[in-house]
């Protein structure tokens, strides 16, 4: 039998907690000496998790940093483990060895935090320095503030501009090289502002219009199509309204008119324009006082609020005692953590406004069948953060005590005095993040248990690891060791030391991210509900997938025929080797080892080449039906039959882990043997599980031959056709027509639900045209299909019909062309009433033609496009994109 004194293997956060935070795992049997006296633990503790260290009474409270975070559901004795019912579950569906308590002994139950007027204190100021520090920085005019860094930002002002911005991105990222004064040209593409009268409309313009105001940037190019929601002349008209200093900025606003390419060009001479002017910025002496520090923290563990948050909150004092700003977020994240937050507040009304901003939080949450308890992800709670409110009050940490609460705003809304803020957001940390820097944030603090590689596009990431083993673990891909406190490290001696690195990041030293060249971006996405609008309907279970039954055609059969590769009891266009990211975290990582292997493995990306599904969802994401959306549109992918092996690559702290995964692919009795499995986090880092993908594609593909080439007719064609914007009358009739003779010929044909031109199939239909597949459901028959749509933004649309297992993706537009898919052609048509008639379309439809021999038309360009033949203009061009939907009721956390 082990036994330990408890200062060798527990911390406690403040004297008299009930409980103890285990540094160490501790197996079942342990004796521990302290506390209350000597006691044995009942099971095997993990890292991180806790354990009583005196009795606590039925319905008495448990405590860290002496408040409760849950009450006793039972009286627990010395020794036991500290264990409530969500985490239990997280830990059972793990792939981890555990000999866990049978039943959970506390509740996640607090008393509600009460602000009393009559008791109230208001906190005294920060002390201030006499003098400043000073930095070197960019010098910005108009009251912009100083830029750390020197960018050239692409803005795509609606996410229908991302793949536009992005295509920019890699046309002008190797001509930097001689431009010793800009950090880089980035592209900035995002979600939102792509349906019509998004609920989150004036805080996307605020976030956008921070965005173009940053002292970061030396330039800035918005680019829309002038149709979307949030457009330049919209964003622009917010900016002059609300007194945003644009005319101090190098900007530009862009209009794709005429093709793609020529857009392109256009937008590549603007920003070579600017080169010249960009590039004289100098960097000058600074104060500190410009600063303005995003507090922010991803990935936590229960030492988050041990050494990681209050190291970052020493270092937001000293820059508040020079004068600067340091920015608080994450609302969700702070619920229960009341007390500790308005111990020092500036006034009655800001911990009025405080409290009103958390009570709106809870009830849009609640509006759409959720609470904050949904928050805390898989990783939290394997690392020790059982519920929401004991990561609350670790994440509270990041002010210091001696720090006030100055200044309450909106998420997005400028920071135009000096003090310690608090900004609503979400949880999720590149969504809140994105509100700090439109605020002003110009570098931003990362906190992380786990090892969260987070990094933004023009604002320097410094990340702050809570534990040396995790810092030594991922050690490239880090930047500060705070777990060097749990070692034996004074506090004090380490805030000097990083306040020091900070002036010197923010005076131009790369941090770690910048040097791997890795950032991720992510707005505070729409939510389909609002407070004065009736629930929609939630989305369905997988549905029959009986297909919708038509009656016998007499309609002229067009001449198709394919060629293609056997695989999977079928005939599919291509093969695939599948990057499946099972978090936005994780994504860029995959689009690395994509490029990285398509490169090193030629002749693999000959016949069966790598590709990803880069996407938004896995971190911050309400559960319930939007999680189950997002398993079976992965899964969907996972099991396509043109996926010829698949990795699942997890970051490591998601809500969606690998194991997660795992379990939704067993339930589906889906043999999970034959995937790959990594992990950037628990393999390493970036360079490690690239290296760690790598090597497993290799041993699945040495030994492979050629592809066995077959011909197939439509009884094989599995395609979706859809539509955007209004259709034709003719244009409708001939989709109808299509539909109507694959389903007759036995293909597989895929429409969204309400697409207009289903009243023209009304006639050849023997029942209701109601769904009959669920949103990315996998078509289990041939024949027409229509599928469930949660929203109308045509990416989800889009992302959700690739996962039914279709091999082809037809779409009419009415008005410029949409977003291609990364892994399914996606072939656009339109009629010549259509004023964007040919321009970056595949086929133009002529109906001088009678209607066979339109369809004839169509149906050979389908065939070219799946014998390879044929690439869609969108997949030449790049414009590609892919998002999963969260329905009406997905939320962020």
């Amino acid at each position: 039998m082990t036994t330990y004194s408890l200062d060798e293997i527990a911390r406690l956060p403040l004297p008299g907690d009930n409980v103890a935070i285990a540094t160490r795992r501790l197996d079942k049997g342990t004796q521990i000496h302290g506390g209350e006296g000597s006691m044995t633990l009942d099971a095997t503790v993990l890292e991180g998790h806790r354990f009583a260290l005196a009795r606590i009474g039925q319905g008495e409270h448990v405590n860290s940093w002496n408040l409760p975070f849950g009450t006793a559901l039972r009286a627990i004795e010395p020794g036991e483990y500290i264990c409530n019912e969500g985490m239990l579950e997280a830990l059972e569906g793990r792939s981890i060895a555990l000999d866990l308590p049978e039943a959970p002994n506390f509740v996640s139950e607090i008393p509600p935090f009460q602000l009393d007027e009559n008791q109230f204190t208001p906190g005294a100021p920060t002390g201030r320095y006499d003098h400043t520090g000073t930095f070197q920085g960019y010098a910005r005019p108009g009251g912009r503030g100083t830029g750390t860094r020197n960018y050239i930002v692409l803005l795509g002002t609606s996410s229908l501009t991302g793949g536009f911005v992005r295509a920019l991105e890699r046309r002008l990222q190797s001509v930097t090289g001689p431009l010793a004064h800009v950090d880089g040209i980035v592209a900035v593409a995002h979600t939102e502002g792509g349906v019509p009268n998004p609920n989150n409309l004036d805080m996307t313009l605020r976030t956008l219009a921070g965005f173009m105001v940053h002292p970061n940037i030396g330039a800035i190019l918005a680019v829309d199509y002038g149709t979307e929601s949030i457009s330049n002349a919209r964003l622009r008209s917010f900016m002059e309204e609300h007194g945003y200093p644009l005319g101090d900025v190098t900007h530009a606003f862009l209009t794709i008119e005429g093709s793609f390419e020529d857009a392109l060009q256009r937008a590549e001479a603007q920003v070579r324009a600017w080169f010249d002017a960009v590039n004289a910025s100098p960097r000058t002496s600074r104060p500190v006082s410009d600063l303005k520090l995003a507090l922010q923290c991803g990935g936590s563990d229960a030492f988050s609020g041990i050494s990681g948050n209050p190291l970052a909150a020493w270092v937001a004092r000293e820059i508040i005692r020079h004068g600067g700003a340091a920015n608080l977020a994450e609302t969700d994240e702070l619920i229960g953590a009341e007390a500790y937050v308005l111990q020092n507040v500036r006034d009655f009304a800001t911990a009025r406004r405080f409290l009103d901003v958390v009570e709106r939080f809870k009830r849009q949450a609640a509006r759409h069948g959720h609470s904050a308890e949904g928050n805390p992800s898989g990783g939290n709670k394997f690392r020790g953060l059982y519920n929401i409110f004991l990561k609350s009050i670790g994440a509270a940490m990041k002010r210091n005590p001696d720090v006030r609460l100055d200044w309450i705003i909106e998420y997005g809304e400028l920071m135009s005095e000096p003090g310690y803020y608090f900004m609503d957001s979400p949880g999720n940390d590149l969504e809140s993040i994105a509100g700090q820097v439109a605020a002003g944030g110009n570098l931003i603090f990362f906190v992380t248990g786990n090892g969260s590689i987070t990094n933004f596009p023009f604002v320097p990431t410094v990340k702050i690891v809570t534990t040396s083993e995790r810092f030594a673990l991922l050690e490239r891909d880090m930047d500060v060791n705070a777990g060097a406190f749990l070692d034996g490290t004074d506090m004090d001696d380490m805030g000097r030391s990083l306040y020091d690195r900070t002036l010197e990041v923010a005076g131009g030293r790369r941090t770690v991210g910048e040097q791997a060249g890795h950032s991720q971006i992510q707005l505070w996405r729409n939510w389909p509900l609002d407070s004065d609008r009736q629930p929609l309907r939630q989305p369905s279970p997988p549905l029959s997938g009986k297909p919708i039954p038509m009656r016998a055609q007499g309609t002229d059969t067009p001449r198709f025929e394919f060629t293609g590769i056997e695989a999977k009891g079928t005939v599919v266009p291509r093969q695939t080797c599948l990057i499946v990211p099972t978090s936005l975290c994780s994504g860029q990582i995959a689009d690395l080892a994509v490029r990285r292997m398509n490169r090193a493995m030629p002749q693999v990306a000959s016949h069966a080449g790598f590709a990803t599904i880069v996407h938004h969802e896995g971190c911050g994401v309400s559960s319930g039906s939007s999680e189950e959306l997002y398993a079976r549109t992965l899964a969907g992918y996972i099991q396509h039959p043109q996926v010829k092996h698949c990795l699942l690559l997890e970051h490591g702290c998601e809500k969606t882990h690998n194991d997660f995964m795992r379990n939704v692919l067993e339930t589906d009795a889906m043999d999970t043997r034959d995937l790959g499995w990594a992990s950037v986090q628990l393999d390493g880092g970036i360079v490690p599980v690239l290296d760690k993908m790598e090597a497993w594609f290799r041993s699945r593909t040495v030994n492979e031959g050629q592809p066995k080439v077959a011909r197939a007719g439509m009884d094989r064609l599995r395609i979706a056709i859809a539509h955007q914007g209004e259709l034709t009358p003719r244009s409708a009739a001939l989709l109808a027509r299509c539909v109507r003779i694959i389903a007759a010929r036995g293909g597989l044909v895929v429409v969204p639900e309400g697409a207009d031109f289903l009243p023209a199939l009304e006639p050849s239909l023997l029942g209701a045209s109601e769904s009959s597949l669920a949103y990315a459901q996998a078509a289990p028959n041939h024949g027409l299909q229509i599928m469930e749509t949660p929203t109308r933004h045509w990416v989800e649309t889009l992302s959700g019909l690739g996962a039914t297992g279709v091999d082809l993706v037809v779409v009419h537009v009415a008005g410029p062309p949409v977003q291609g898919h990364p892994l399914i052609p996606t072939l656009q048509i339109s009629d010549v009433e259509n004023p964007h008639a040919g321009i970056d379309l595949d086929l133009v439809l002529d109906f001088r033609l009678d209607e066979s021999s339109q369809a004839q038309a169509l149906f050979h360009l389908m065939g070219a496009v799946l014998s390879g033949q044929h690439s869609p203009r969108a997949t030449q061009l790049g414009n590609v994109d892919f998002q999963i939907t969260r329905g009406p009721s997905g939320i962020s956390l």
